[in-house]
């Protein structure tokens, strides 16, 4: 039932998609949505609450410890673009439908989004940590490389879905784009030579 109700949700939006359209796809009577999530809400929020669980576990998952900084952010990247990639209907629905439907929606989302965001900010301070030649990033750098990184990665999925009927790029391709961008921008700063508008 959540599989047919995300893809609903996620394809239909949440005020086109009916309990109809979703017990149908499941294969199941209305009555028995409607037994095991008492109103479209509660199934809406469980599927965002599912989704948003699978995201981050993919993401963790993928990472592999104990190797060295650039493999362990290559390794998460490549996780989250072949997660959404297997999965287009649960990043549309977190990203585009519980963003944009409500606060409890929302607010679910942006603690995902944070722990993501958590997440990436101890890899690159380890890789700070370990990397630094000529000087130490400041807390706050790091965090908004963090902020970066993830936003950009969630650029890079929507620009990976869109493309992908269109013979687009795999996920490796995406996440290949996302490291060339910030681990070169991020080797530079450890070596010193951030840019200046001086």
């Amino acid at each position: 039932m959540l599989d047919a109700a995300v893809r609903a949700f996620a394809r239909r939006g949440y005020s086109h998609a009916s309990m109809d359209d979703i017990a149908e796809l499941a294969g199941v009577s209305k009555p028995l949505v409607y037994l095991y999530l008492n109103s479209k809400e509660e199934l809406f929020a469980a599927c965002v609450r599912r989704e948003a669980a699978a995201l981050v576990a993919a993401v963790r998952g993928a990472v592999e410890r104990g190797a060295p900084a650039d493999r362990q952010l290559w390794s998460g990247l490549s996780g989250f673009f072949a997660h959404t990639a297997r999965h287009p209907d649960g990043w549309a629905l977190l990203h585009v439908q519980a963003r944009t439907h409500g606060h409890p929606y929302a607010h679910e989302v942006a603690a995902m989004r944070a722990e993501i965001v958590a997440f990436v900010t101890q890899l690159i301070a380890a890789a700070a940590r370990r990397g630094a030649r000529e000087r130490r990033l400041v807390a706050a750098e790091v965090s908004g490389l963090a902020h970066a990184l993830v936003g950009a990665a969630e650029s890079l999925a929507d620009w990976a879905g869109e493309a992908a009927d269109r013979d687009g790029p795999s996920a490796q391709e995406a996440a290949a784009t996302l490291m060339n961008f910030a681990w070169a921008g991020l080797g530079n700063l450890l070596r010193g030579q951030g840019w200046s508008p001086a």
